[in-house]
């Protein structure tokens, strides 16, 4: 079993989508609360800035397509680690088309692509959790066994292990990884116990940041040289109680970034990224 990825968290290029004038009305969701598209926008940029300007890193940034109402999630149409990218096949059958840009996009940048051709297999990069040392794939309704058997065929190196996600759209819903080994991981019960689940599925130890509020467990991770260790999470005005665990990370960067508008269409700040490290420029 490969040991913890070196490196973990240092990123040099950002993939990133535009936020489709059809999101309010067509996205897909699990609420009915009304998205307002010209603040969705702005957060939107917000969040690139903080990628581009804040952190250096090399943003590629793809036209919306007002056809494609989910496209700003570029994580779920690719999971990306090293020098592969695995494109997915979307669990829901509207999102399917949002893997060709985004695959034309990876090709550009040198990644090696794997596509997941079997038509029985469902996969969305919001269920895959990288720890730098393996894999955790959520068994949601997006994602299923054989989806998770293409990710852990293609990335070979890493163990790969499935966790049930029965009350919540993907297992990166409830958490993410908060820095090397760290896993941010919401205070409900269903969290909790996928949490225990992956614990006990995993030959490897983390340390454990309960976040009081599960979308706030969803956070972003670098690593970034003159910068060191940067989380951007979910702003003390969305979710203070969570602002205030993360602020106890006193050798972190904390950039809290909102997210109130596409959080209406089940969206999370890891959704709208493909985080990526590319060894030598193109």
């Amino acid at each position: 079993m490969a040991e913890l990825m070196a490196g973990f968290g240092v990123f040099t290029h950002a993939l990133v989508r535009g936020i489709a004038s059809s999101l309010p009305k067509e996205a897909l969701r699990m609420s009915s609360a009304e998205v307002d598209l010209a603040r969705a926008q702005h957060q939107h940029e917000v969040y690139v800035g903080v990628l581009k300007h804040k952190l250096g890193l090399q943003v590629i940034e793809l036209p919306a397509d007002d056809s494609l109402p989910d496209c700003v999630f570029v994580e779920d149409a690719a999971v990306v680690c090293g020098d592969t990218a695995l494109i997915t096949r979307p669990g829901a059958p509207s999102r399917r088309n949002e893997t060709e840009a985004v695959r034309k996009a990876l090709n550009d940048l040198g990644l090696n692509i794997v596509d997941m051709a079997d038509d029985t297999a469902t996969l969305d990069g919001g269920d895959v959790l990288f720890t730098g040392r393996e894999f955790f794939v959520g068994l949601s309704k997006r994602t299923n066994q054989r989806g998770a058997e293409i990710l852990a065929d293609t990335f070979k190196d890493y163990a790969v292990s499935t966790v049930p996600v029965c009350d919540n759209l993907h297992l990166k819903s409830f958490c993410s990884m908060a820095g090397p080994g760290l896993i941010a991981i919401g205070s409900s019960e269903p969290a909790q116990k996928a949490l225990k689940i992956m614990q006990q599925m995993s030959d490897h130890r983390y340390d454990k940041l309960t976040i009081p509020d599960d979308a706030a467990a969803n956070c972003i991770y670098l690593n970034i040289p003159n910068k060191g260790h940067v989380v951007l999470h979910r702003t003390p005005e969305e979710y203070p109680e969570s602002a205030k665990v993360f602020e106890k990370l006193k050798e972190y960067m904390l950039i809290p970034v909102a997210l109130t508008e596409t959080a209406k269409v089940d969206g999370a700040l890891t959704c709208s990224s493909i985080l990526i490290n590319k060894q030598r420029e193109i």
